[in-house]
C-alpha cells in the first residue's frame, strides 16, 4: 500500500442505515530536523520525500542559501529524523530559535520569520507571462496528479510548472510541507525555479508567499483563497497571485500584467 495512506475501520451512517467498512485515511508522521547537531523543529507531515522536505524547509527559513553549503544529509525513516550538516557547522542563535511561530497551516507548520522580515528583499523582476488557458490547463493537470487527495481528501498538493506542464509535484498533509518538498527537490536536483509557476491547493497566506518569493518564483496559482497579508507581500515583492481557479474562472489579485491579456476572454 502507498506509504502516505492507511486504512481505518469506521461506522458509516446514512439515511438508509449503518455499516462497518474500512476507510482510507492520510498518514501523519512526525519529522524532526536536526541542523549541525542542533534540534531545530519537529514537523507533522506525510512520511515521504523527507530529505526534500528538510532541505526545502531549511532554505525557505533562511538557514541555507546555497546547495554547496550542505556537507551531509542523513535520513532516518524509522525514527523520523533528518540530520543536515553544513560546511561551516554554525549553531542557530538562541534569539532565532525563540522567534519560531506556529503557522496557520494544517500539519502544524512552523516558521522562523515574520512578514516584516520580507521588507527590503529584492523584488521578483521576472517578465514571464502566462495565458489564462495555460493556467487552466496547469490546474487541470495538477488535479489529475493529486492521487492521494482523491483517495483520502486529507492532503494538500504543490507543483513547480512552466507554461507547458508540471515539472515537480508533491503531496503532504501540510500545505507548507508540500511547497517545501517541491523546492527541496528543485534545490537538490538543480532544477531552476526562476521564471516558473507554483501551483498549490492551499490557502495563499504570508508564510507561503515568502517561501515562493525566496525562490524567485513570479507566479503563484491556487484553487483556494489568499489572505490580506499574503496579498500585501505579493504586491511588494512582485509576485502575481491567482486564486479561486475553478471551472473556467479565476481571480488575479496582484501584478495582473503577467496574465496575458490576449487570452483573458477565454475565461
Amino acid at each position: 500500500m502507498n506509504s502516505e495512506i492507511d486504512t481505518f475501520s469506521i461506522l458509516k451512517l446514512t439515511e438508509k442505515g449503518s455499516s462497518s467498512v474500512d476507510d482510507v485515511v492520510a498518514r501523519e508522521f512526525p519529522l524532526t530536523i536536526v541542523l549541525n547537531n542542533q534540534e531545530l523543529v519537529t514537523l507533522l507531515c506525510s512520511p515521504t520525500n523527507l530529505k526534500y522536505l528538510a532541505v526545502g524547509f531549511l532554505f525557505s527559513e533562511g538557514f541555507l542559501n546555497r546547495k554547496d553549503e550542505i556537507k551531509k544529509i542523513l535520513v532516518d525513516d524509522q525514527r523520523g529524523v533528518v540530520r543536515v550538516e553544513t560546511e561551516g557547522g554554525e549553531e542557530v542563535a538562541r534569539d532565532v530559535m525563540f522567534k519560531r511561530l506556529i503557522t496557520t497551516g494544517c500539519g502544524r507548520g512552523a516558521h522562523f520569520y515574520s512578514a516584516s522580515d520580507a521588507q527590503g528583499r529584492l523584488k521578483v523582476e521576472s517578465r514571464v507571462e502566462v495565458s489564462t488557458l495555460e493556467v487552466l490547463a496547469l490546474v487541470s493537470e495538477f488535479q489529475r496528479r493529486s492521487s492521494v487527495y482523491r483517495t483520502t481528501g486529507g492532503v494538500h498538493g504543490a507543483a513547480l510548472c512552466d507554461t507547458r506542464g508540471i515539472l515537480v509535484f508533491s503531496e503532504d498533509i501540510g500545505r507548507h510541507n508540500a511547497v517545501d518538498k517541491v523546492f527541496g527537490e528543485c534545490i537538490l536536483n538543480d532544477i531552476v525555479t526562476d521564471d516558473h509557476i507554483v501551483v498549490t491547493s492551499g490557502r495563499m497566506s504570508s508564510e507561503i508567499l515568502i517561501k515562493v518569493a525566496r525562490r524567485n518564483v513570479p507566479i503563484m496559482v491556487s484553487r483556494s483563497a489568499p489572505t490580506d497579508m499574503g496579498l500585501k507581500l505579493a504586491s511588494d515583492l512582485g509576485v502575481t497571485v491567482v486564486g479561486f481557479v475553478r471551472g473556467r474562472r479565476m481571480n488575479v489579485y496582484t501584478h495582473d500584467w503577467r496574465i496575458a491579456s490576449n487570452a483573458r476572454q477565454g475565461c
